[in-house]
C-alpha cells in the first residue's frame, strides 16, 4: 500500500491520465512524487528504464505514459500503437520488478473488450469475441500489458495491479482535429465554430453511438485509492456507469460552449463500436464511486482550453 510519505514515479506525468494523477497525489498530500520527460527518459529504452529506477527507487510507479488517439490515429498508426505501447509497458513492468518495486498501476482502457461485449462490460468479459476493428492495435497492446502484470503477479508474486477506465477526457487532453478523442475534438470544433461564426460543424458518424465519459481526476482518484487499499486481484475498470450519444453529447457540448449554429453528421465516416458501457461493480464494491457529474465535467475542461490557449497539440 502507498503511504503520504512513499516515493512515487508518475511515468507520463504531461499526458491527459498522468498529469491528473501527479495533480491529485498532490492535493491529497503526497510530497515525494518524482516525473521524467520524454526528453529526459526515453522509456522505450530499456537500459536507460532500468537504470533510472534502479537509481531512483521508487516505492510504487503511476504508468500512465501511453501513445492514445482517436479512431483517425488508431486506423491510421496501426504499427505505431501496438510496437510503442508495448514496449513502453515491457520496460517499466519488468524493471519495477527487477528492482524490488513494491506498487505498481498500470492504466489500460476498456477497448480491451469485444466490439460486441455485453453491456454493461464486466471484467470477465475480456477476450470473449473480436475487438473493433478501429482500435484492434491499442486493444492488443492494453490486454498483453495486463496479462504481463497477472504473469508477473503469478510467477513472481509481485502485487501489481491494472484499471481499465472508460473514455477519459479533462485538462490537457489532445484537442487535435486529426488525432484526438471525439470528446476533446468536439469541444474543441465547436469552440473554433463559435468564434469563427461558422453556420454548421460537422461530426463523424451516424450520431448514434453511445460512449461513457470519464473525467480524468476521478479516474485519478480512484487509481490512488486501489493503490493505497494495495488492491492486486486482477484489473478493475473504472467509469461513471453512465452512456450518451455521441449526438447528445455534441448537443451538449455546443451548449456549454454556447455554440449556436447547425450540427451535420457525416455518415459516410466509421462509428466504431456501437456501445462502450464499463460495468464498474467491483469498484463501487470496493469502496469507490465516480465524483464528477459530465456536464460539470465538460464546463471545468473548457474552462482549462480557455484558459491554455497555447496547448492544442
Amino acid at each position: 500500500m502507498i503511504e503520504k510519505n512513499s516515493k512515487i514515479f508518475v511515468a507520463g506525468h504531461n499526458g491527459l491520465a498522468g498529469s491528473a494523477i501527479l495533480r491529485t497525489l498532490s492535493n491529497k498530500g503526497y510530497k515525494n512524487i518524482i516525473t521524467r520527460t520524454h526528453e529526459d527518459l526515453d522509456l522505450q529504452i530499456q537500459k536507460d528504464v532500468n537504470d533510472f529506477i534502479a537509481a531512483e527507487k521508487p516505492d510504487a510507479i503511476f504508468l500512465a505514459a501511453a501513445k492514445v488517439g482517436g479512431i483517425h490515429a488508431n486506423s491510421t498508426y496501426k504499427a505505431d500503437f501496438i510496437y510503442n505501447n508495448l514496449i513502453i509497458q515491457c520496460n517499466v513492468i519488468n524493471s519495477a520488478y527487477r528492482n524490488q518495486v513494491k506498487n505498481l498501476l498500470f492504466l489500460g482502457s476498456t477497448c480491451i473488450y469485444p466490439r460486441l461485449a455485453p453491456q454493461p462490460m464486466k471484467e470477465d468479459d475480456l477476450l470473449s469475441g473480436k475487438l473493433e476493428p478501429t482500435n484492434e492495435s491499442y486493444a492488443v497492446a492494453k490486454i498483453a500489458g495486463l496479462k504481463l502484470i497477472e504473469a508477473f503477479n503469478i510467477q513472481y508474486k509481485t502485487k501489481y495491479t491494472s484499471v481499465m477506465p472508460t473514455n477519459m477526457y479533462g485538462p490537457f487532453d489532445n484537442f487535435n482535429n486529426e488525432n484526438g478523442h471525439v470528446l476533446p475534438v468536439l469541444l474543441r470544433r465547436f469552440h473554433e465554430a463559435k468564434i469563427n461564426n461558422f453556420k454548421e460543424v460537422v461530426i463523424w458518424g451516424s450520431g448514434k453511438p453511445k460512449r461513457e465519459f470519464l473525467f480524468s481526476d476521478d479516474m485519478a482518484d480512484a487509481s490512488i485509492f486501489l493503490m493505497e487499499k494495495g488492491f492486486s486481484n486482477g484489473f478493475v475498470n473504472i467509469g461513471t456507469g453512465e452512456e450518451i450519444s455521441i449526438i447528445d453529447l455534441a448537443k451538449l457540448i455546443s451548449k456549454i460552449v454556447g455554440y449556436k449554429g447547425d450540427i451535420i453528421l457525416d455518415k459516410t465516416k466509421p462509428d466504431g463500436s456501437p456501445r462502450k458501457l464499463a460495468d464498474i461493480t467491483l469498484l463501487k464494491d470496493l469502496g469507490w464511486k465516480p465524483i464528477t457529474p459530465l456536464e460539470e465535467g465538460l464546463k471545468k475542461t473548457y474552462a482549462w482550453f480557455l484558459d491554455n490557449p497555447n496547448f492544442k497539440k
